[in-house]
């Protein structure tokens, strides 16, 4: 595409290139034949009325988007073959773990520079890859963006939000674009300037197949399959261990039993990118599975370089500029002895001026030499006069009625000036110096910036209890970056809903925050939502420390951990780690173990700078030399025995870190703090909980305002969890709900309750909160009552024993059970509920037939015999020493009393027994 003039009085640049042809970086005048213009002007169609001559630069924007070329004949070729030319479909599969991935290409986005479809199952991702036409100003970094989007129309559903559209990209979204930006973005090759974005959908979800390595690997192929000037190609693959069995691309179901989740990218040689979480593996064990998933990835990028040899479209290598050879060498000899002095200053916040000081005198010695030019003008310094010119009866085009696509040009004559250098290329070299002294000083020296060794750790710093409001809180300070991690505990309302593909609904009971302010690098910058970085950074440090909670049945608490660092030089994100274990702590947190974070860094090619060559393993690095490009493994690949050497070395790190983390002072409190909300878990009949709930709620609400309570959470399966402020709100609500979904057992005793209604037959009693039984008049007084209002009236409390449910659930309730023996003289006449048959035996009622009993049978002298009958109901009958009379009395076990005590004679003397059971006042005892 011709490049538009910068509004900023730059001068008219055109940089040819030519897809499907070798482009050329330099600027050149734009040469073309009457039969290309002809065409192109044709191509407008009805707009050609309001035409006569324009600039051709115009032209070109109105309709088409086309590279100049050098040679003019390649324009109208490139032209018609890019409106009527399509590459066929082509698809391949490749093997993965025990399945087939298919890829295939030429069949969708046939305009974008590289695109690729790539189906798992019925999981099928749509990647393309397009780069701008021209390029933009050189920098210290690769001018890439990824953006991956999960349509819910992938799993034939919509978003749960108000606005069914897909909208803001998701945390676990632009966790995704991390996945897939890491490791394409060390193989782009250096001094390519083009801005190149990555965009990737997820078309269909088949619930199985997890979408997120299956990106990775199709964002790989479509770069590979594009003109962006790759080293070579990536591909990514999860790792999952089932018992001892490493399973290559898991399904979500063979992930639910894993003790691994390690999502891995990297080359045909190497490895890029890894990144996950695992319960308490050794570190043998993950060597084993980045080698398992070494060799998955490279078997995809064997099948994946043949389809390129194939489908792929030529490199765009004659784009890339470089700074000149000479620049390394005026910027070296210029700064000289200074820089070295420079970084050897301790202290980020002085060094880092220092640093940008002597920069800035670098570029103005090269400026005062003449090596920089003061224009930012790159390329050819020849004009254009065929283009600047303009027609007198060229026709203008009012304002408004402008063609969506046309672009005004107002020209602006180049200068010619001496052109060396650009200011920018100074700053890149400038950078690469230093890096490159760093290293070397590293290397020769043993010592690094701030004077360490690289097994060295910085000093650490650890207290708790900083915030006396906040549940947990913890300050963890290493060297010059410090992390104030806060706690947070709740109820499941304080739970992070996660409404994705992948999972439906989900609610999050611990996540951890990461904020990293401007100020942390005494910088004013711009502060507003989570950055990528951000949410990449605390996803990192939450899965760390998710391991270690307990399972939600011993804590019930949701629990959110926040970490703001306060000071920043390295090693953020670890020390996000190491501050959320003590805030955790602090809140009273039972945590399986304590756990600590570091950051590792390396030096690759030591022979370079006097070494033997072994790549030299940093331990805690600092911020400048994680910026130094694979000091943070920000390289082409690591290879096994490196990433062996850092784990060994990480793990001695840790354990240090551990050791000074004990040595917190003030030290965790261990304890739930007393601003903490208390929560209390019950468990019910899953029947019950709508008599909780209520019609509409409001059984609940009333519950809640009646108490006190914060929240009272019920699920299906009858657990109820009952949040409170203090203990006694929390035991008012507990004692409401354990009376609503109370199973009543026959022998519970209700005491001081209340009587609702009176009837001709006895009284109901409300014996819980909108639960009643029946105590019959019979069995509502020891003495025989002719009407139950002579001696009770609605609103009088009463203790109660239940002693019978009948099979609709309805409660019989007994007064007189709970009632002492009355005196022998006292007795009424009248005994309702024993009578005394021929033998003087008492037979039980009917609701009792069929139950079985055990009887003790007394005899004058005394001797027993027991039947082998339940001991549920216990009938007695006893031979007194009065001849010819016999009594029997029923006696039933404390918890399950009968209801019937029928009044005995009584008679003198006491039977004693030789199995122990006793009649002691003419009242059968069993012992």
């Amino acid at each position: 595409m011709l490049a538009n003039p910068s509004f900023h009085g730059r001068p008219l640049q055109y940089v040819p290139t030519v897809r499907n042809e070798l482009c050329r970086p330099y600027a050149c005048p734009l040469q073309l034949h009457s039969r290309s213009y002809q065409f192109l002007a044709s191509s407008l169609g009805d707009k050609r009325k309001r035409i006569r001559r324009r600039s051709i630069s115009r032209i070109f924007k109105t309709q088409f988007s086309v590279r100049a070329s050098a040679e003019p004949q390649d324009l109208s070729v490139l032209a018609v073959g890019s409106a009527g030319v399509q590459a066929s479909p082509f698809s391949v599969r490749i093997p993965v773990g025990d399945r087939h991935i298919t890829v295939e290409t030429g069949l969708i986005g046939r305009q974008a520079s590289g695109a690729v479809t790539v189906t798992d199952g019925e999981t099928i991702i749509y990647t393309t890859v397009c780069l701008a036409d021209v390029p933009s100003e050189p920098s210290d970094f690769f001018p890439l963006s990824v953006h991956y989007q999960e349509r819910f129309s992938a799993a034939g559903r919509t978003s749960g939000g108000f606005f069914k559209r897909e909208g803001r990209t998701k945390d676990h979204e632009v966790l995704i674009c991390r996945l897939i930006d890491r490791p394409l973005r060390p193989t782009m090759l250096k001094g390519f300037y083009h801005e190149t974005q990555v965009l990737s959908w997820v078309l269909s979800y088949d619930g199985l197949h997890p979408p997120d390595a299956l990106a990775v690997t199709a964002a790989g192929i479509a770069m590979a399959l594009s003109e962006v000037p790759s080293s070579e190609v990536i591909a990514g693959v999860r790792i999952g261990l089932i018992g001892d069995k490493f399973i290559v691309n898991p399904t979500i179901q063979e992930m639910e039993n894993s003790k691994l989740d390690l999502l891995l990218a990297g080359t045909n040689n190497a490895i890029l990118m890894i990144e996950g979480y695992c319960d308490f593996l050794p570190e043998d064990k993950l060597l084993e599975a980045v080698e398992v998933g070494q060799d998955a990835v490279r078997g995809i990028c064997k099948e994946v370089e043949a389809l390129v040899q194939k489908c792929g479209k030529p490199k765009m290598l004659d784009a890339i500029k470089l700074p000149p050879k000479e620049l390394y060498k005026l910027v070296e000899e210029i700064s000289g002895n200074e820089l070295v002095e420079v970084l050897q200053i301790k202290n980020k916040i002085p060094r880092r001026k220092a640093l940008s000081s002597l920069e800035e005198n670098v570029i103005s010695i090269l400026s005062e030499k003449g090596y920089i030019s003061t224009m930012e003008a790159f390329g050819s310094t020849e004009t254009l006069p065929d283009l600047l010119e303009e027609d007198e009866d060229e026709e203008v085009v009012v304002d408004g009625e402008v063609d969506e696509g046309d672009v005004h040009i107002k020209p602006v004559a180049r200068k010619t000036v001496p052109l060396l250098f650009s200011e920018v290329d100074v700053k890149l070299v400038f950078k690469e110096v230093t890096s490159k002294l760093l290293r070397k000083r590293i290397v020769e020296r043993g010592k690094r910036s701030d004077g360490r060794t690289p097994q060295e750790i910085r000093v650490i710093d650890a207290r708790c209890g900083l915030l006396p409001r906040a549940h947990g809180s913890a300050l963890f300070t290493r060297g010059e970056t410090q992390s104030l991690a806060v706690v947070t505990l709740g109820d499941k309302q304080m739970a992070q809903k996660i409404d994705n593909l992948v999972d439906d609904d989900e609610y999050k009971r611990f996540y951890l925050q990461y904020s990293f302010p401007p100020s942390c690098v005494g910088e004013a910058g711009r502060v507003g939502a989570p950055s990528r970085r951000e949410i990449g950074h605390g996803m990192l440090a939450e899965r760390a420390l998710g391991p270690i909670l307990p399972p939600e049945d011993d804590f019930p608490y949701t629990v959110r951990v926040e970490s703001t660092i306060t000071e920043s030089n390295g090693s953020s994100s670890m020390a996000s780690v190491c501050g959320g274990c003590l805030a955790l702590q602090d809140a009273g947190v039972p945590v399986k173990c304590s756990i600590a974070g570091i950051a590792m860094g390396m030096v690759l090619d030591t022979k370079e700078f006097g070494g033997d060559g072994t790549p030299l393993i940093l331990s805690d690095i600092l911020g400048s030399e994680d910026a130094s490009g694979d000091m943070d493994f920000k390289v082409g690949g690591i290879t096994l025995p490196i990433m062996k050497q850092a784990l060994l070395q990480a793990k001695d790190g840790r354990k240090h870190i551990l050791a000074e983390m004990s040595k917190c002072s003030p030290p965790p409190s261990r304890k739930l703090s007393k601003h903490a909300p208390l929560i209390h878990v019950m468990k019910v009949k899953p029947e019950k909980i709508n008599l909780i709930i209520g019609s509409g709620g409001k059984k609940v609400k009333s519950i809640i305002e009646e108490t006190g309570v914060e929240a009272i959470d019920t699920q299906d399966d009858g657990v109820v969890k009952i949040t409170a402020k203090d203990l006694s709100s929390l035991e008012k609500s507990k004692a409401i709900i354990s009376s609503l979904t109370m199973v009543p057992v026959v022998g519970d005793i209700y005491r001081n309750c209340e009587i609702k209604s009176i009837a001709p037959y006895g009284v109901f009693v409300e014996i819980a909160p909108g639960r009643e039984g029946l105590c019959h008049i019979s069995e509502l007084s020891a003495n025989w009552l002719a009407k139950a209002e002579d001696a009770f009236k609605v609103g009088d409390h009463l203790d109660v024993k239940l002693i019978e449910i009948n099979d609709k659930g309805q409660l019989r309730l007994s007064r007189r059970a709970l009632l002492p023996d009355p005196e022998p003289e006292k007795q009424s006449t009248k005994p309702r509920n024993a009578s005394l048959s021929n033998d003087n035996v008492v037979s039980p009622k009917a609701s009792d037939k069929g139950k079985p009993k055990k009887a003790v049978t007394v005899s004058n002298d005394g001797s027993a015999s027991k039947s082998a009958e339940s001991l549920k109901d216990k009938t007695v009958t006893m031979k007194l020493s009065s001849p010819g009379k016999e009594a029997a009395k029923r006696l039933v076990s404390p918890e399950k009393d009968g209801p019937d005590k029928p009044q005995m004679k009584k008679s003198g003397g006491n039977i004693s027994s030789k199995s122990g059971n006793a009649v002691v006042n003419g009242e059968a005892k069993v012992v």
